[in-house]
């Protein structure tokens, strides 16, 4: 399911966060994300929450717009460490064409500059579900040509959240030590 010819965005930004590396705590930052700090990391933001998978994983929640299409991601949690946590989402995509789906690996990690401040990396990864490969086929669009479109909205939306989450992972640091 997870192949590069299937893949269609691997998307990686970073950030300063000005707190120690011992005072990060990415899972409890993300499973903990108040709606409104949410939103303001993104004005593609529209709604956040956190759950429990059927398996009993948190599961982080996220409703936001993308190039137009509204996207509700269900995060569970794959990877939980302080200083790295992945999440894969099996995504709903409500387009004006109608609803399919698509896998997503979101991956935040922090890494240790020095005694006060860490580095935020933001890595997005999408991949094509069969579903939406049908769903696209249906349509007559190729792939090559939705990636083609798709990789720029999505690489800008990751490319603007990544400084607000690193500010927005810095207060949490700082307010919890």
């Amino acid at each position: 399911m997870h192949s590069v010819e299937n893949q269609i965005v691997d998307s990686s930004f970073s950030a300063i966060i000005n707190a120690p590396i011992e005072k990060i705590d990415i899972p409890r930052w993300c499973f903990t994300l108040p709606e409104k700090d949410y939103q303001e990391c993104s004005p593609a933001h529209i709604a956040a929450g956190f759950t429990t998978a059927p398996d009993g994983r948190r599961m982080s929640i996220n409703v936001e717009t993308i190039g137009g299409s509204l996207m509700v991601q269900h995060y569970v949690e794959t990877l939980g460490e302080k200083d790295h946590l992945i999440l894969d989402s099996h995504s709903d995509v409500f387009t004006p064409s109608g609803r399919t789906t698509i896998h997503v690996t979101w991956e935040l990690s922090a890494k240790r500059i020095d005694e006060a401040r860490c580095e935020l990396t933001n890595r997005v990864r999408s991949y094509a579900t069969d579903e939406m490969l049908t769903f696209l086929d249906r349509q007559g669009i190729p792939f090559d040509i939705f990636r083609t479109q798709r990789q720029p909205m999505s690489i800008a939306h990751n490319k603007g959240e990544t400084p607000l989450f690193a500010a927005n992972i810095e207060r949490a640091a700082l307010r919890n030590s």
